[in-house]
């Protein structure tokens, strides 16, 4: 039975029966119950397993998932790619998913098979790049969809700020705009001289612009500001002088601007007036918050369109300024906890043909790998040229500890990362190497200490 097994294996083919039956007594038999692990991934590997019967899984992480890669069933084969490296660790974790036996070929056995049978070498080799090819291909579209994951938990983040605030705001317009209403009826009542009403034109027309632009006070300040404030509005007897003055106050209005407002007119016209002025200094405080807010989605709806160039041609003329932009608003949640980002910009940049929406994964890999390094607080800065009038160069440095010598050979390799386990996946390096090699660029890195600079080199066209 285990030499008919082994037999019917690809990776035997060409072994004589004298040499399949030595190997059939060199396989130990192994039973495992259903859920049972058989191997971790990142353990040290020690034999190939041919699947008697029963089905195993086999799964890899990704990011803070696991992916199931393949499904392992009768005369299948596993374990051979941790045994063709010294020291090699399993790459993958497996577990029966029903009740499971196996022949467990040690690595002694295995290592002389490779020396003594070319048929079968040349066999495993096969089956390892064929694994490898199919392992790379989804582990790379989970990585993208892990990406496209992150990014629109972002957005979600950046779109519900501005959303909330709007829906804030316009909730509270309700009962403000009705206060605006009684008190707009109460100025007309009072029987206000020609030029108190033209005075207050003036006054609607400038709490509209301080409404929109309000000054910007640390609060020792404002507190000073708005105890005097109200201090002078109770002594010309203004009701709720402790509810106005932070209003007012909030909107830039000072003493020296009321004093004016008040001249020619007796406490009971002034008291409404400033109530009004009150609350117009609300209305239009919380209009332009909505208008602000619905101007910031409007805004992250055009970067999210012109980062993924949807509804136009795979290959644009690409601003490369425009899309690292769009990359940093897409980004701007992760940036804000305590990332500056510094510009330097060629001004003459031309345009460069290119697939847009590749070339900003590019920009999104290289800053969100920055991002970790640094643990959300550092600096990041970012500077463009031109070299020899044919390409563009964009250089992306950050201030993180930096890549060890030792491994900054290794970073584009597929499933390399040095971030733990269920963090990384190791391919984000990888597809930014692929994509500037698409358009027939370079990428290089150099790296110290406080100081790792990607430089990408791409042509005009």
């Amino acid at each position: 039975m285990n030499a008919e097994l082994i037999r019917k294996q690809l990776l035997f083919v060409g072994l004589s029966d004298k040499e399949i039956d030595w190997l059939a007594q060199m396989a130990e038999e192994i039973s495992l119950k259903k859920g049972e692990v058989l191997m971790k991934e990142g353990t040290p590997g020690d034999a190939l397993y041919l699947v008697v019967e029963g089905q195993l899984e086999v799964s890899k992480r990704s990011g803070n998932s696991e992916i199931v890669i393949a499904v392992r069933g009768e005369g299948e084969v596993f374990g051979e790619m941790s045994l063709l490296e010294p020291g090699g660790l399993h790459s993958a974790t497996v577990h029966a998913i029903s009740d499971s036996k196996l022949f467990k070929i040690g690595k002694a056995a295995f290592d002389e098979l490779l020396t003594k049978h070319p048929a079968a070498t040349l066999a495993i080799l096969r089956t390892v790049m064929t694994r490898l090819r199919n392992t790379e291909a989804m582990m790379k579209q989970n990585e993208k969809m892990a990406s496209l994951g992150t990014l629109a938990a972002g957005l979600a983040h950046e779109l519900n700020n501005p959303a909330a605030a709007a829906r804030r705001s316009s909730a509270q317009l309700r009962d403000v705009l009705t206060a605006w209403q009684q008190v707009s009826m109460q100025i007309g009542m009072i029987g206000l001289e020609p030029h108190a009403i033209e005075k207050l034109n003036d006054l609607r027309d400038e709490m509209i612009k301080r409404a929109a632009n309000q000054p910007n006070l640390d609060p020792l300040a404002r507190s000073d500001l708005e105890s005097d404030l109200q201090a002078w509005l109770e002594d010309h007897a203004v009701p709720d002088a402790w509810d106005i003055a932070p209003t007012l106050v909030a909107c830039g209005w000072k003493i020296a601007d009321l004093v004016n407002s008040s001249a020619g007119l007796t406490d009971a016209q002034f008291s409404i007036v400033v109530r009004w002025l009150c609350v117009g200094c609300t209305t239009f405080s919380l209009l332009d918050e909505v208008t602000k807010s619905a101007e910031r989605i409007s805004e992250i709806v055009k970067a999210v369109k012109s980062y993924s160039y949807l509804d136009q041609a795979p290959i644009q003329s690409i601003d490369v300024h425009e899309g690292i932009e769009n990359t940093l608003t897409i980004l701007r949640s992760r940036l804000k906890q305590g990332v500056t980002v510094q510009r330097d910009y060629a001004p003459d940049l031309p345009h460069i043909d290119a697939y847009g929406s590749e070339l900003n994964q590019v920009w999104t890999n290289i800053i969100a790998n920055a991002i970790d390094a640094m643990q959300d607080k550092g600096e990041i800065k970012i500077k463009t040229s031109r070299k020899d009038d044919e390409h563009v160069v964009v250089e992306i440095t950050d201030n993180g500890p930096g890549i060890p010598p030792e491994i900054q050979s290794r970073i584009y390799d597929p499933f390399f990362t040095t971030k733990p386990p269920g963090v990384g996946t190791g391919l984000g390096l990888n597809i930014t190497y692929n994509i500037v090699k698409k358009h027939r660029g370079e990428i290089s890195v150099s790296s110290q200490p406080g100081n790792t600079t990607f430089r990408v080199v791409l042509p005009f066209n």
